[in-house]
Formats: C-alpha cells, structure tokens, sequence
C-alpha cells in the first residue's frame, strides 16, 4: 500500500490540488504492479511519496503552461506520468525502448485516464526520420551522464527548447566536467537549479540545458530545407 504519510500530505496537496486522488491512484499502480514488474524496487514501496510523486511534481516548476514534453528512457513513468497528473495542460510524451515497460505505462494511462501518448522506441531513434519526435521539453531521470544525456535528449527538443534533467548531489561536478561537450552538442550552458525549495526537503536537484543551435545532422537538414524554399520559383 502507497499510503500517503500525514507530514507529507500538505506538500502533496500543494502539487496535485484536485487531482490528488489520481496521484494516489498512481503511487498504489507503482507499489503494487510495478513492484511485481520490477519497475520499482521492493525497498522502494514505503518511499513511493516523498522518493518519487512528490521529487518528479516539484520539476513542473520549470515546465510553462501549455508546453510539449517528451520523457525519455519513461520507465515506469517517472517523471513523465506524474507532471501529467500534476499538470494537465501539458501534452506529455513517454518514450521507453523497453516492451514489459512500455506494456505497463500504457495500462496505467488507460486505467488512470490520462491523455499521454506511450511510444516504444529509443531517444536517438526518435529525433531522426522523416517525422522526427519533438517537443518544448524533454524530462529525463538520472538515466546517464550529463553529456550523454544531451547526446541523446537534446535532438528531442526544438530550437530554444528545453532537456530538465533530474540529477543526484554530483549534478554540479557534471556541469563543470560535460559543458563543454553539451555545448558541442548544440546546447547552452546547464544551469543547476533546486526545485521545491520550501515544499520538500531535499529539494529535487535539476539541470537545465538549452538548445541554443543545431548541429551535425540537424543543422545539415536545416540547411537542406532552407535552400530549398530559395530555389522554388515564386508565384
């Protein structure tokens, strides 16, 4: 049972407001399905609230109204499930290579209710194609190092867009070891930021990258694209 501990309750409210009951829907499918699934770790169940609901809802701070989200490497929809739940005026996107994963995130947007799409695929096989995947931010939790991370995340967002990455305590070590290759990679400098300072403690440390310019691939097709529209002869 995912029950939601009363010094915890206040801060959940303040996340969730009326759509508490469908976070605690949520927190129950996590310790129950996934548990049995391996989703989450048996350890993990007593921890579901504070560990995983409540760290995952505080990055929406970060989120504007109305924007596209891809969550990559979703899981079992961690944070991607839960900014939809806290936040529906998001259009949210789990992307998971995994099937048992994929399997169980679609069950769980059809037994909640949610309007999220559930796409079985890979990050850096999803930016590429003739209808690449793209949203205004892209989440993802601790799945790699910061420079890899942007390898695979920051193709997923459009020009000026966004990758808000969840992070451990040795978030700002990455910075300094990673800018560099992120900004190669076509992102801005990462900027280390706390969220949920004054709702949870500790506060859920985030990094957040830009995508600034395109690069490789990206900025050849745009390049391709645009002489094309010069050469058209005009009507």
């Amino acid at each position: 049972m995912a029950v939601l501990p009363p010094e915890l309750a206040g801060a959940a409210g303040r996340l969730f407001g009326d759509r508490l009951d469908l976070a605690a829907a949520y927190a129950e499918l996590l310790a129950t399905d996934g548990v049995v699934r391996g989703l989450i770790g048996p350890r993990e169940a007593p921890r579901i609230w504070d560990r995983h609901l409540l760290n995952c809802a505080v990055v929406g701070e970060l989120i504007p109204n109305g924007a596209t989200v891809i969550d990559v490497g979703s899981g079992a929809g961690l944070p991607g499930l839960v900014l939809a739940i806290a936040r529906p005026d998001l259009r949210v996107t789990l992307l998971e290579p995994l099937a048992r994963r994929t399997a169980f995130l679609t069950e769980a947007v059809e037994e909640l209710g949610l309007d999220v799409e559930v796409r079985r695929g890979r990050a850096e096989e999803a930016a590429t194609g003739p209808d690449p995947l793209q949203a205004d931010v892209v989440t993802a939790r601790a799945v790699a190092p910061l420079d890899r991370l942007a390898a695979w995340c920051l193709p997923l967002a459009v020009l000026g867009g966004r990758l808000v990455a969840l992070k451990g305590a040795s978030a700002a070590e990455e910075i300094v070891e990673h800018a560099p290759a992120v900004q190669r990679l076509g992102g801005a400098e990462p900027v280390l930021h706390r969220c949920g300072e004054g709702i949870i403690d500790p506060p859920t440390v985030v990094v957040e990258i830009a995508r600034d310019r395109l690069v490789g691939a990206a900025a050849r097709a745009a390049v391709k694209k645009a002489r094309g529209k010069r050469s058209r002869p005009q009507r």
